[in-house]
């Protein structure tokens, strides 16, 4: 795929402990946006953070928490970003997502194997 110029970053904030029926909802998201044919999607994982319910998560010693944030970020052409927020809306119940227009100075990858 090649990709350069004006596309669109999608950002998904969720915990990690999040589901959608009974499977972890940031492999589902993964799975569909590999499914739609999306550029390519990374998932990080927070160390500490905090959303609308203003509840502190956080992996500190003293209080392991078991649903620490977690960012999903994926970056494609505009339309395609468009298409997948649908998916979006029938997955995230709570959590958030963002969309930022960008430039994509370079993308590089192998061919697929297999």
């Amino acid at each position: 795929m090649h990709l350069t110029g004006p596309a669109q970053r999608l950002t998904v904030y969720v915990g990690d402990s999040d589901h959608y029926r009974h499977h972890s909802l940031v492999t589902e998201i993964v799975h569909r946006a590999q499914a739609a044919g999306l550029a390519g999607c990374s998932v990080f994982r927070g160390s500490e953070g905090f959303g609308a319910s203003r509840q502190l998560h956080t992996s500190h010693l003293l209080s392991l928490s078991e649903d620490l944030p977690v960012a999903i970020v994926i970056v494609d052409a505009a339309e395609r970003i468009q298409a997948f927020l649908p998916v979006l809306d029938e997955l995230v119940t709570e959590g958030l997502v963002i969309v930022d227009d960008v430039t994509v100075h370079r993308y590089v990858g192998r061919e697929p194997t297999g």
